[in-house]
C-alpha cells in the first residue's frame, strides 16, 4: 500500500508542473507565515516548492503522514502536530524558526470546521515577530472530495488563480474579543478571490 501511496504522490508531484498559475498581489521571499485553507492546499503547496527556506505545519493524523510524504519530495521541512495533538509544542516549534523561514499553514485544518480560522497562525506570526500573510485560492478544473473540506484536486492544466493579501502584523493579542473580530475579518478576506 506504501508504494502505491509513494507511485501516486509522485504521479501528481509531475501532474502539477501542467497548472497554470495567475497570481494577484505581491509576495516576497522574506520569513513570514502563510496561511490558506486546508481544502485548496495543494496548488499552495507545490507553488512554493522553490521557496528555499520554508516549512510546513502538518497533523500527525493517517491523512497527515501522505501529505509529510508529498511535502518531503517539495524539499519542504515539517513541524508535524495540530490544534488537537501537540498544538502548544506545535506553535512553540514554529514560533522558534519563524524568524529564518516562511511558515505555510492550514488554519482551518486537520479537522475544521472548514474556513473557520483558528488562531494558530496569528499566534506564530504575533510571538514570531514575523508579518503574516493570506493566499486565497481558486481551482479551475478540479475533482471535489466529499470531505469535511471540499477538497479539491486540480486537474491537469487547470488554471489555478492565487491572491496574495497585503500583509498583516499584530501587536497585541490580550482582547479576545478583538481578536475574534480579526479572525473574522481574516477569515472573508481568504475565501473572497476576486
Amino acid at each position: 500500500m506504501r508504494i502505491l501511496i509513494k507511485l501516486g504522490l509522485y504521479l501528481m508531484y509531475f501532474m502539477s508542473f501542467t497548472w497554470r498559475y495567475n497570481t494577484l498581489g505581491t509576495m516576497d521571499h522574506k520569513p513570514k507565515v502563510i496561511a490558506f485553507w486546508h481544502g485548496k492546499m495543494l496548488p499552495v503547496w507545490f507553488y512554493f516548492r522553490n521557496l528555499k527556506k520554508k516549512a510546513g505545519i502538518v497533523s500527525n493524523s493517517e491523512d497527515g503522514q501522505i501529505l509529510s510524504d508529498y511535502l518531503k519530495i517539495l524539499n519542504y521541512e515539517l513541524i508535524r502536530g495540530s490544534s488537537s495533538k501537540g498544538g502548544k509544542q506545535v506553535i512553540e516549534k514554529a514560533i522558534s524558526k519563524a524568524k529564518d523561514v516562511t511558515i505555510l499553514i492550514t488554519p482551518d485544518g486537520p479537522r475544521g470546521p472548514n474556513e473557520k480560522m483558528k488562531i494558530g497562525a496569528v499566534l506564530i506570526s504575533h510571538r514570531g515577530n514575523v508579518p503574516l500573510q493570506l493566499c486565497s485560492v481558486d481551482i479551475g478544473w478540479s475533482i471535489k472530495l466529499n470531505s469535511w473540506d471540499k477538497f479539491e484536486i486540480p486537474l491537469p492544466f487547470s488554471t489555478i488563480n492565487l491572491q496574495f493579501s497585503e500583509i498583516f502584523e499584530f501587536e497585541s493579542l490580550d482582547d479576545r474579543e478583538e481578536v475574534q473580530r480579526q479572525l473574522i475579518a481574516l477569515e472573508k478576506i481568504m475565501s473572497d478571490v476576486s
